[in-house]
């Protein structure tokens, strides 16, 4: 159960923004976010500092794919770099949350001010992820067409489960949050602050300059490093589920109520967490309970947050 008055950052999970993951209108964004928002303010009601982080997978792919559609039919017309389209994504779904949480705060009374921060988040130029390219973004493409984006932009291509060829790009362990000293200042100041959409935009450090690159945070790795340099004391990460499980959609499916950091590493070995879905909530709840002694993390669904943060379901990661 988390403490009163703690300091919890909240990683929301694609089923926060997107009800319905082939309905990509920012309308229906609107509306999921409107029933994300009620959990979000349970929170703060009950005392909380809040800070906010969530994905942005759908829909900086629906970015990148709007502009690569668009210079298909007119060479002529720029394609947006990747870590401008990151930033985009951020803006608008920012705009979307920070418009549905506020909106029901002053349903109930609560006038806090909510702000989304554009963050640009330090990878290392040395990542092993930058050797093997594997996150899917933008349009899909005929293997000729792809040739002629390697050749022509410098692009990496793959084939993707026989739909096409895709662009894919790096995904990289974030080091450091560059606006993370603006968050606190706001945190502290009382304000709700939304932050590392997206797994913020992928940045270097090249003497002394930062330079966006291609590539995507994991949101759950990007929202366990702005909980430790913001010594938050819970991260929680929002998913499709109720509990994380072993022997996962088998016979012998057992969900887990509370583990230990030896239990996790153990079932991790043993292989039982996805590596595109659970494996990286997993692995980034438990670097933030290893990051401090009296750290927690909550692994729960957006509909059983509330019952997750009183103790009474979920995943709970202790040391």
């Amino acid at each position: 159960m988390v403490n009163q008055k703690s300091r919890i950052v909240l990683a929301l999970g694609g089923n926060a923004l997107q009800a319905n993951p082939k309905d990509t209108r920012a309308e229906a964004q609107i509306v999921t976010a409107a029933q994300t928002a009620k959990p979000i303010v349970d929170l703060i009601e009950g005392g909380h500092e809040l800070i906010l982080a969530h994905g942005n997978g759908p829909q900086v792919g629906q970015i990148v794919g709007t502009y690569e559609s668009a210079a298909a039919g007119n060479p002529s017309l720029p394609v947006m770099p990747f870590p401008e389209c990151g930033a985009m994504s951020q803006g608008y779904i920012g705009y979307h949350l920070q418009q549905a949480v506020r909106q029901e705060m002053v349903n109930r009374g609560n006038h806090k001010s909510v702000a989304t921060i554009v963050t640009q988040v330090v990878v290392d130029e040395k990542d092993e992820a930058f050797k093997n390219p594997t996150k899917p973004v933008g349009s899909f493409f005929t293997e000729e067409e792809a040739k002629v984006l390697e050749k022509e932009k410098g692009y990496t291509m793959k084939e993707d489960a026989g739909r096409g060829w895709r662009r894919v790009v790096a995904s990289p362990i974030p080091v450091d949050v560059v606006e993370a000293p603006v968050v606190k200042t706001l945190v502290e100041a009382g304000h709700v602050v939304i932050t590392v959409g997206g797994g913020g935009v992928p940045v270097v450090n090249r003497n002394g300059s930062l330079e966006g690159i291609p590539a995507v945070i994991d949101k759950d790795f990007a929202s366990e490093k702005i909980a430790e340099i913001l010594d938050a004391d819970f991260l929680i990460i929002l998913t499709a589920v109720e509990q994380v499980a072993i022997n996962f959609n088998t016979p012998q499916q057992k969900n887990l109520d509370r583990i230990t950091i030896e239990e996790a590493k153990k079932y991790i070995e043993e292989g039982h967490f996805a590596p595109g879905s659970m494996l990286p909530k997993v692995k980034a709840a438990l670097k933030f309970v290893e990051s401090k002694p009296g750290r927690r993390a909550l692994i729960t669904s957006l509909e059983k947050a509330k019952e997750g943060i009183e103790g009474k379901t979920g995943t709970i990661i202790v040391a």
